[in-house]
């Protein structure tokens, strides 16, 4: 067995340290930081063989009282999902034990250790976060991750994760990476470039066996530009000739080609036996010794084989085989007949055990292959099964798109790239998805086939909220696949139908074709599914009228309503648009019981299983509810989670839920700001039904602060567009808005409008606004009746908000009678009912009436609100309702220790000691947000 001293990273690495005296002290710092109980994060960039490497080999041995671990990208590894991750992590990983439940399952999960459902990328990335602080706890750990380039996708999305969330943590995260992308743009970096002259000559001079003219010596440096590597690897491939030339160093390649030139001069000049070794150890990147002896004898390689590449300090052989740079790999790899990698390939994958890495024997069967091969495009698809089922989709995706390649059968190749492409749309590789579409396109398909094109096409236009494409993509799919699938056709006529609801009003021609396609589709399964009553009812409502629909949407409300979150039709219904559509008929039966119930079930299911791209939404939507009930603090805990989760994804918030909640809270520049840049952005893109969404915002906003005409203005324009759903939020507003401007047409459309909807849908909340409208068509004993029925319908129900203006608006309408005294009976009720929900305008607007009069009420300061950080706050909130700092660690995205940090600092602001004391310390919130 040949083993190496390790010599060549001890004799080179020092060397290459020459003249980093300030990125050590860079380091040493970060060390420092990690030891006093700091997290820290640090990116080290620059070029192939500038010494990043010796820099984090110096970081390793130079960290007293730290742990390390460590990881590094593998360029031939990046299909297999998580397998850097599990490189860093593998030693920490008697501490699952440690970790919330859902977090242990996906990380064993994600690591092949166990089997289940795929894992969400993020609930992977919690996990490893919780793993990191809990090493953490025994003794600060620094993690070392080399080659960040060359990660695997998913471990590269979990590592940058937990990097974003590192807070109250002793760990220190370093990545070294020759790229220059954004990935890791948001975190410190730490430049490598070049050595100083007078370093490199020095450098040089000692790789040299002899004396250099000068001219030739200074072109070397200005060729190499103080690459350390440079300096030391490309003299050895030069012939003293050429080095008293200059000769071999010129050129317009890119210095990291150079490099590997010399490395590859260097390997083709030792005996071919050791050649044929190193581009065997090139082709495995397990670097397992064991198994490229089997390979190597398999060859009929000897083991002294190895002896010259050692000694040439181009590679290691230890406990791992490890190449003294990528590059070395690179050129040996490169360096082989196209025949030679085949048969590498070929070898390794028969000494590989296919029940202990069936997925690197696939992997190299499939490199091996010369022409299209069933056996191994099967053994590939199952590959995909296994990473699709550790969540590594990236990975699936590959293996499938390498597997269609590889499929004689026409049918079976473009099923394959179909499925390849599915699953890189849901790994987010939107235009990579779209790439294999048009090479499934490209080959010759049946109709069954293109229609599944554009039925992918279009769920991709719908996830880059290409609204108009999404509707023609997808009714023109549910169409054709309607003659193969009646079951999968009627799913995507209700995906159209939604995709241009949310695009267009609901008069708009778009919305008329997709309702009219899908009540002329062939009727679904007996007994009807949920899918097929909410498609039915969702078309009848666009074609036949709020009337006729009522009772089908209230049926498809309820049926959603029984699903059982516990069971897969429930996750069926949540991925599908029926999650969505759902929550929007209850608004438009003006059911907020309903409306309540799913957003929380969607919430709560979302949490459990780590759908966290479904829980942005349910967040969303659980938070609107809250606002309509006045719980505007839980409705801002909400958003701010959903700000977490954007933080933790990458991708960015849905800033209307947040333009809502500004509107209601009288934060003028605020809510302006983002009611012009959701109004802006949705015409950019043609979504109507956000336009709509931001003139109500910008009519609560206005009414809040007593301008009428504005108010009047952005809520006519929005009621007038009939977006679905948001009638219940827009009439209010609307009516409002007519009574103070003088608008008796339009207040007499909008009881025409809402008595239409009391007749078929007599829920509290509507005949609440109805009363409303009519006190404002009223005068005397009539108009006092009706405020008083409107209060008394609105009491029953959770719609505080207009509950609370219920109030104002009669007070306001007892103070023009010139009834004082129950006008401040009605306006102190208001006034404490909208500033305890923190509706500050209209509190105001309430404080104004009563000055008039006669009574002062003060203006209330939250002084805790101001006292505590949003993230403290959510912290302290969480924690009064009784969550364990796990969960709560969970829910924001934190470690524990981190939720330990904040809730120190919030028990020292608020001068209390034990969680039993923050009901009292904090602001009240009446309605948590979900049931524990």
């Amino acid at each position: 067995m040949v083993t190496g001293s390790g010599g060549s990273r001890r004799h080179r690495g020092p060397a290459t340290l020459r003249g980093r005296t300030s990125e050590l002290r860079v380091l040493a710092e970060l060390v420092e930081a990690v030891r006093a109980g700091d997290s820290r994060v640090l990116v080290v960039r620059g070029e192939p063989g500038v010494g990043k490497t010796a820099l984090l080999e110096s970081l390793a041995t130079q960290a007293p009282g730290c742990q390390v671990a460590r990881a590094a990208g593998v360029q031939s590894e990046m299909e297999l999902a998580f397998a850097g991750l599990h490189q860093l992590c593998a030693p920490m990983l008697s501490r699952l034990v440690r970790l919330p439940t859902p977090q242990r399952v996906a990380l064993q999960t994600a690591f092949g250790i166990s089997t289940g459902p795929p894992p969400d990328r993020f609930l992977v990335g919690l996990a490893v976060l919780s793993l990191l602080s809990e090493a953490a706890g025994d003794q600060p750990l620094v993690c070392l991750v080399d080659d960040h380039q060359w990660l695997d996708s998913a471990s590269a999305q979990a590592l940058e994760f937990v990097a974003r969330r590192l807070a109250a943590d002793p760990v220190g995260l370093v990545f070294a990476t020759r790229d220059s992308g954004d990935e890791l743009a948001a975190f410190p970096s730490l430049a490598v470039e070049g050595l100083p002259v007078s370093d490199a000559r020095a450098l040089l001079d000692s790789v040299l066996a002899g004396p250099l003219d000068a001219r030739v010596r200074d072109g070397i440096l200005a060729e190499t530009r103080g690459n350390p590597l440079a300096l030391l690897e490309l003299p050895r491939g030069l012939t003293p000739a050429e080095l008293a030339g200059g000769f071999g160093l010129l050129g317009a390649r890119r210095l990291s080609g150079r490099i590997e030139e010399s490395f590859r001069r260097q390997i083709e000049a030792l005996p071919e036996q050791t050649q044929r070794l190193l581009r065997l150890a090139a082709t495995d990147s397990s670097g397992d010794p064991l198994l490229l002896w089997r390979a190597a004898e398999q060859l009929g390689i000897p083991i002294h084989a190895g002896v010259p590449a050692v000694e040439a300090e181009l590679i290691d052989f230890g406990a791992q085989v490890r190449f003294w740079h990528p590059l070395v790999r690179s050129a040996a790899y490169r360096s082989a007949s196209s025949q030679e990698r085949q048969e590498a390939h070929r070898t390794l994958a028969a000494v590989t055990d296919p029940q202990v890495d069936p997925d690197r024997r696939a992997w190299h069967l499939a490199q091996a292959a010369t022409s299209p091969d069933a056996a191994v495009a099967d053994e590939l698809e199952r590959s995909a099964d296994r990473a699709q089922a550790r969540g590594g989709l990236a990975a699936a995706a590959a293996f499938l798109e390498r597997a269609a390649m590889l499929t004689p059968d026409a049918v079976r190749r473009t099923e394959r790239l179909l499925a390849a492409a599915r699953a890189k749309s849901d790994a987010g590789a939107l235009d990579a998805a779209l790439g294999l579409l048009l090479a499934v396109e490209a080959g010759t398909i049946d109709g069954r086939h293109a229609a599944e094109v554009e039925l992918l096409r279009g769920q991709i236009a719908l996830d880059q909220r290409r609204g108009g494409d999404a509707h023609r993509l997808l009714l023109s799919a549910a169409r054709r696949i309607q003659t193969v699938s009646v079951d999968r056709a009627r799913a995507a006529y209700l995906d159209a139908l939604v995709a241009a609801i949310w695009a267009s009003d609901l008069s708009s021609p778009k919305v008329r074709e997709a309702a009219e396609a899908a009540r002329s589709a062939p009727p679904g399964p007996a007994p009807p599914r949920v899918l097929d009553v909410l498609l039915d009812a969702v078309a009848l409502r666009v074609t036949d009228g709020y009337a006729a629909s009522a009772p089908a949407l209230t049926q498809a409300l309820d049926m959603a309503l029984t699903l059982d979150a516990g069971r897969g039709e429930f996750e069926r219904w949540l991925r599908l648009a029926g999650g969505r559509i759902s929550q929007i008929i209850a608004m438009e039966v003006w059911d907020h019981e309903s409306w309540h119930a799913l957003a929380a079930a969607q919430v709560q299911f979302s949490r459990s299983t780590g759908a966290l791209m479904h829980l942005a939404f349910a967040l969303n939507y659980l938070a609107r509810s809250h606002i309509v009930a006045g719980n505007l603090l839980t409705a801002e805990r909400l958003i701010g989670e959903d700000r977490l989760l954007a933080e933790a994804t990458g991708n960015p918030p849905i800033a209307d839920t947040a333009m809502m909640l500004a509107a209601w809270r009288g934060q003028e520049q605020e809510a302006s700001a983002l009611i012009e840049a959701t109004a802006r952005e949705a015409t950019a893109k043609g979504a109507d039904r956000l336009v709509s969404l931001a003139g109500y915002a910008s009519a609560v906003l206005h009414n809040g602060y007593g301008r009428s005409a504005e108010a009047y203005a952005a809520a006519r324009e929005a009621f007038d567009r009939e977006p679905m759903g948001y009638g219940c939020h827009i009439v209010p507003e609307l009516a409002e808005a007519a009574a103070r401007t003088g608008n008796p047409q339009v207040l007499e459309a909008a009881l025409a409008w809402l008595s239409e909807r009391t007749r078929v849908t007599p829920t509290d909340w509507v005949h609440g606004v109805e009363a409303r409208v009519r006190a404002f068509l009223s005068d005397g004993d009539a108009a006092e009746q009706c405020h008083r029925e409107s209060i008394e319908l609105l009491s029953r129900t959770r719609v505080r908000t207009q509950l609370a203006r219920a109030h104002l608006l009669y007070g306001e309408w007892l103070r023009r009678e010139n009834r004082r005294g129950d006008a401040r009976e009605q306006l102190r009720t208001a006034h404490e009912m909208l500033q305890s929900m923190g509706a500050d305008a209209f509190a105001e607007r309430a404080r104004v009436e009563l000055l008039a009069t006669g009574q002062t009420v003060r203006k209330r300061v939250d002084e805790t609100n101001l006292a505590l950080t949003a993230q403290e706050f959510q912290v302290a909130r969480l924690a009064s309702d009784g969550l364990s700092n796990p969960e709560i660690g969970a829910r924001l995205f934190i470690s524990s220790r981190t939720v330990q940090y904040h809730l120190r600092k919030v028990f020292t602001k608020l001068d209390i000691s034990s969680r039993t004391q923050l009901h009292r310390a904090l602001p009240s919130d009446p309605d948590p947000v979900l049931p524990r």
